[in-house]
């Protein structure tokens, strides 16, 4: 019978961390979505390079997941003392996500979100060197992720140039 009430409890430290990354994507999505269609399309001049709108969706999505991923197989291997350090690195980053949505598409300050972008780029490599003490495969699960943000900040940037 404790075996089983454990994985209850597993698997519902992972549920919710699913839901905090699920409320954090809905949170950027508000505030993205009516920005998409008249500010970033009709306003803000981009690069060549610049992915699709509907590609965003499907890639936010699987990042997400394997964010909540990595922190529960951290907390997994750890246990809830050991891995406050780890979490909160990860939820900084993840705060950090969440205002550079805010401050690109809410309040249209490009050149702030360049900087805030590099503050999320150092948060996101904490979390993976502290993640990597505990999981090799939670640290893994989060390099798409910077390389993300690495490609996001590198069109921040053009962004930011072409629209001076």
């Amino acid at each position: 019978m404790r075996r089983r009430d454990d994985k209850i409890a597993e698997y519902g430290v992972l549920a919710g961390l699913l839901i905090i990354v699920a409320a954090v994507g809905f949170a950027g999505q508000a505030i993205t979505r009516p920005e998409i269609d008249i500010w970033y399309a009709m306003y803000v001049v981009k690069p060549s390079f610049t992915p699709p709108d509907w590609a965003f969706g499907p890639v936010w999505t699987a990042l997400y997941a394997m964010m909540a991923v990595a922190a529960w197989l951290v907390w997994r291997e750890t246990g809830w003392p050991r891995v406050q350090k780890a979490w909160t690195i990860w939820l900084v980053q993840l705060a950090l996500n969440l205002a550079w949505t805010w401050l690109f598409f809410d309040l249209h300050r490009v050149g702030w979100s360049l900087g805030e972008i590099a503050l999320l780029f150092v948060a996101i490599a904490a979390a993976i060197r502290e993640f990597r003490k505990y999981s090799a495969l939670a640290a893994w699960l989060m390099v798409p992720y910077l390389m993300w943000v690495t490609y996001a900040g590198v069109l921040n940037l053009a962004i930011w140039r072409l629209n001076q």
